[in-house]
């Protein structure tokens, strides 16, 4: 019988079912080779303490450490009152800092045999608070006994100097995992490389069974930077040839080339443009309509800060393939911001919006809306005039997908808010067109490069940064309301102050209200940060809110409340009131937040400031500032100053720089975070690449896989790649590679 298991042999007939089932549900790893690709986080130094005074609240951490003393203390309690209650107070110490364990009852009697005073112990646990000091209660440990002469011991997890720490869960200590490695250990051997010998040779990278030993048990810290080294090229690698595989399969399929009339529809638009276009504008219009020309389906990527006109863009590709003879579909993600998109595209538009009607242009079109909410006969109409060709642009939602809507002619798909939508739902929009339409995706949250190369590989990628003249400056703050009551009572002074000079305001909240958005099932329900569990309160609502301003400090304006739960039509009324200047307040969940143009709102109050996400706050903040009048932002919180979300908010009223701002959300979150759920398929592959760190890999990586599948698309030569990648590409990853 085979001693070393196989890679792919399950790790329940490797390390038995029990361990096996919590490795599977707590840390996604199913066979020797996922266990493998399990690295350490970090390394502790057997002759070197760590630091106890950086430990993070509410988190669980793994520590080596010495003990310093142990106290056994007898207590009354309830379920003891004659004394007999246990409890054992361990003290540990790295040299500067001190940490207390805690055990109770009749757990006590194994850690006071074996925490004596001097004893050195891995110990793992969630840091918590109590009578002001940190402490780790029940923590499970396990002794470090470097001179021992035990055989088996020699082969343990902690013979080396370094000592490998793992990420890990309560259910799992780090030095289980470490064990559990070092049964598999030798499968590494099996590892088949997927790197060509001469990218391998010219990088001076070490083979993969070799990085996979040191970076599980180095002997140095060389090893562990050579392993790292080598472990992210095969990330960055691997996933660079998929994506450049797609853009060479893409590059393959056949299209129809747009290109515009003369004096058509496009020149028609331009011409009653009260401004000129920026320049950037001008030349992300001219790379797409480059695209347009060719008789292969365009893929691009149109990212831009708020508010730098990418809807006009987007429009005026959407007009150029009108004019030849094509229809445009833009794909929203909320019915509000649909609806939003379909009265600034008609109004920019004009009478050339009116084709087939009374006083429609000699060059016009119909541009229809089409949402799940709509009464059947408009829908009837709407589906009517888009199988017949009489609408050359439809704005709609996920209702554009379903099987009874038809084209006549569809010639390119825009897809607005990209990372809301699932793979399937754009591919089901694209497979509309009688041959594959032309994509641009545009996204509101500016991608820093290197995510661009990761995340959206497969798409060229047009960047607008550039303001159009006669957008004003926003000014943001941070207002501490716990620490300066004061400072809250003056944000709504400025907003009445606002009001007063003839402007509207927006007042953000992360909940509805009423429990009516609270998931029924606790089961179901949102794990509550850190931050969350501290404060003990649920996150401010929109009804409360507004109900407290229009009874104390808004008292006398005219407030309205706008949420997801409302019925369409009353968002829809809600909204024109609001653009029509007849609200001066409106107090709304995070619907809001991308698409909605109102240039004569100029203030807007965040609560609860910090339960929201660096970019999502970036993206409210730019729904103020979009007219002629300075923009106010006003970031309200009840975290301490310390806090990482206070840092955060300071972040945020420090720059208006969306590119900025997302290289810090990245260093502050996972990566995977920032673009949502849509491409998690691909982030999870990533565990030793860090997006921004790594930028130089990445970038070298993308031109050595174009090389690689220029040379052999089909990689017949390299075995161990195909193999590589057909691990990456399972089933949630390829839907995201092949239709995205």
């Amino acid at each position: 019988m085979d001693l070393v298991p196989a890679l792919d042999e399950p790790l329940k007939k490797v390390l038995g079912p029990p361990t096996a089932k919590v490795m599977a549900e707590h840390l996604g790893l199913h066979t020797v080779g996922d266990l493998l690709h399990h690295y350490p986080r970090r390394y502790e130094e057997r002759g070197q303490l760590t630091h106890l005074a950086d430990l993070p609240m509410d988190e669980h951490v793994t520590v080596v450490a010495q003990v310093a003393d142990a106290r056994l203390l007898t207590f009354a309690s309830a379920k003891a009152p004659r004394g007999k209650g246990q409890r054992l107070e361990v003290t540990i110490t790295d040299g500067s800092g001190r940490l207390q364990l805690v055990f109770f009852g009749n757990g006590v009697h194994k850690p006071h045999k074996d925490l004596l005073p001097g004893t050195r112990a891995m110990f793992s646990g969630k840091v918590s608070v109590f009578n002001h000091r940190l402490q780790l209660a029940h923590p499970a440990y396990e002794p470090l006994r470097a001179d021992s002469d035990d055989a088996a011991e020699a082969v343990d997890s902690w013979a080396g100097a370094l000592i490998p720490i793992y990420p890990a869960t309560a259910k799992l200590e780090s030095w289980k995992i470490a064990k559990s490695v070092q049964t598999v250990l030798l499968s590494a051997q099996e590892a088949v490389d997927p790197l060509p010998d001469s990218l391998r040779d010219g990088r001076g990278l070490v083979s993969l069974p070799e990085a996979l030993l040191k970076i599980h048990r180095p002997h140095t810290k060389a090893d562990i930077h050579d392993a790292r080294a080598r472990l992210k090229w095969d990330e960055a690698f691997v996933l660079q040839v998929a994506l450049a595989r797609r853009r060479h399969a893409d590059a393959q399929l056949p299209a129809v080339a747009r290109l515009p009339k003369p004096d058509g529809l496009l020149t028609a638009f331009d011409a009653k443009l009260p401004f000129t276009l920026t320049e950037g504008q001008q030349k992300v219009s001219k790379e797409i309509f480059d695209d347009l020309a060719t008789e292969h389906p365009m893929h691009r990527l149109l990212q831009g800060e708020v508010g730098s006109g990418k809807t006009l863009v987007a429009l005026r590709a959407m007009l150029a393939v009108v004019d030849a003879g094509g229809q445009a579909a833009m794909l929203a993600p909320t019915e509000v911001l649909a609806q939003q998109h379909h009265r600034s595209i008609t109004e920019m538009m004009g009478e050339l919006a009116e084709g087939g009607m009374l006083g429609g242009s000699e060059h016009s079109t119909k541009v229809v809306l089409l949402t799940g909410s709509m009464g059947m006969a408009g829908r009837r109409q709407a589906l009517l005039d888009l199988v017949s060709g009489e609408a050359g642009i439809v704005i709609g939602t996920h209702a554009l997908i379903e099987d009874k809507v038809q084209f006549h002619d569809l010639g390119l798909v825009v897809v607005d808010e990209q990372h809301r939508f699932g793979v399937e739902q754009r591919d089901a929009l694209r497979g509309k067109g009688k041959q594959p339409p032309h994509l641009l995706v545009m996204t509101a949250t500016p991608i820093p490069r290197t995510v661009a190369m990761t995340v959206f590989g497969d798409l060229e990628t047009s960047v607008l940064d550039q303001l159009p003249a006669g957008r004003s400056p926003i000014a943001s703050h941070v207002v501490p309301a716990a620490d300066k009551p004061h400072f809250l009572t003056r944000a709504w002074e400025r907003v009445r102050e606002e009001v007063e000079n003839g402007h509207q305001a927006y007042v953000v909240c992360p909940r509805i209200g009423d429990d009516i958005d609270e998931p029924a099932d606790p089961k179901k329900a949102k794990k509550k940060s850190p931050e969350d569990e501290a404060e003990k309160r649920p996150p401010l609502a929109v009804l409360d809110i507004a109900d407290q301003l229009t009874r104390g400090p808004l008292q006398g304006l005219k407030v309205e409340v706008l949420h997801g739960r409302m019925q369409p039509d009353d968002k829809d009324a809600v909204m024109r009131r609001f653009a029509a200047g007849e609200t001066d307040v409106l107090v709304a969940t995070t619907v809001i937040e991308v698409g909605v143009n109102v240039p004569n709102a100029t203030a807007m109050v965040i609560m609860d400031a910090d339960r929201f996400g660096v970019s999502q706050l970036h993206q409210l903040r730019g729904r103020v500032g979009r007219g002629s009048a300075a923009g106010l932002c006003l970031l309200v919180t009840e975290m301490p100053e310390a806090s990482p979300a206070r840092q955060r908010l300071t972040a945020v009223a420090s720059t208006l720089d969306g590119f900025e701002l997302s290289r810090i959300d990245l260093e502050q979150r996972r990566e995977g975070d920032v673009l949502g759920q849509a491409q998690s398929g691909v982030r999870s592959s990533l565990r030793m690449l860090a997006v921004i760190e790594d930028e130089e890999i990445i970038a070298e990586a993308r031109e050595e896989a174009a090389a690689v599948v220029a040379a052999d698309p089909e990689l017949t030569s390299l075995p161990g790649l195909r193999t590589a990648l057909e691990a990456l590409l399972d089933e949630e990853r390829e839907q995201y590679l092949d239709k995205g």
